[in-house]
């Protein structure tokens, strides 16, 4: 009986080894979470109120820019068809057997790191936009509107497992049920809403920082902010690439 007993623990203790995730993924997950929160801060300034990485919020915007006539209704409009087809083509891509991976991860990160790099050079080189609606700005915010939703769709598909990196609304409300449980002592098993908690506050206070940066930097240097993503791209690439297979 002992020995059915301590084999079935051994199993049991090999299928959460084989399972969790490691543990350098809460660091890589809050690397993306700083990119979307850096990148949403500096289109929202820089494009007159141009959501790139939650898009639904343009919605928001789009009827403020309508009613006060400020500029940027064209790239709210177009922002979201914009971001559910590229969503599309990355799940598209993984339908399609190919020798070269170019649906995996680690390509799609590059891609990702590919469209900062274009829409931070359009930045640059085109801003500041006074005129949202003129075409330098509409095809900077649809760069930088294609690499968030590359961003999303990647966490979605290949990472479901982990909290969101670019909507904080679902973090937020799970790390205060999880807090209030904790404290109540109302879980059972305690382990996994703590570990939850934990990895849905670094992505919130990755999210949270992220912005926070942007908007200094935007003061400071105006569309040369723009500059800092493809470097962040690359850092969760790299990130990345030191995760165990």
């Amino acid at each position: 009986m002992d020995a059915q007993v301590m084999l079935r623990d051994e199993r049991n203790v090999s299928h959460v080894r084989v399972n969790a995730p490691p543990r350098t993924r809460p660091t890589f997950t809050m690397l993306l979470s700083l990119n979307g929160g850096y990148v949403d801060t500096a289109g929202f300034l820089a494009m007159q109120g141009l959501f790139t990485a939650h898009v639904t919020g343009n919605f928001v915007t789009l009827a403020a820019a309508l009613i006060h006539g400020a500029s940027g209704v064209t790239a709210k409009l177009i922002a979201l068809p914009v971001f559910c087809a590229v969503v599309a083509l990355v799940r598209l891509l993984g339908a399609i057997p190919t020798r070269f991976g170019l649906a995996g991860v680690r390509s799609l990160l590059v891609l990702k790191t590919l469209l900062l790099t274009a829409g931070a050079f359009c930045a640059i080189a085109y801003g500041p936009f006074p005129d949202a609606d003129a075409w330098p700005a509409v095809v900077t915010g649809m760069l930088f509107v294609a690499a968030m939703a590359v961003q999303n769709a990647v966490q979605r598909i290949h990472i479901a497992d982990a909290p969101p990196s670019t909507l904080m609304t679902g973090n937020t409300t799970q790390i205060a049920i999880d807090a209030v449980d904790l404290i109540r002592g109302a879980v059972a098993g305690a382990d996994a809403p703590r570990a939850r908690l934990r990895r849905m506050s670094a992505n919130v206070g990755g999210f949270a920082a992220g912005c926070a940066i942007a908007a200094c930097l935007f003061a400071l240097v105006g569309d040369w902010c723009f500059a800092a993503p493809p470097l962040l791209g690359l850092a969760s690439l790299i990130w990345h690439m030191h995760l165990p297979d």
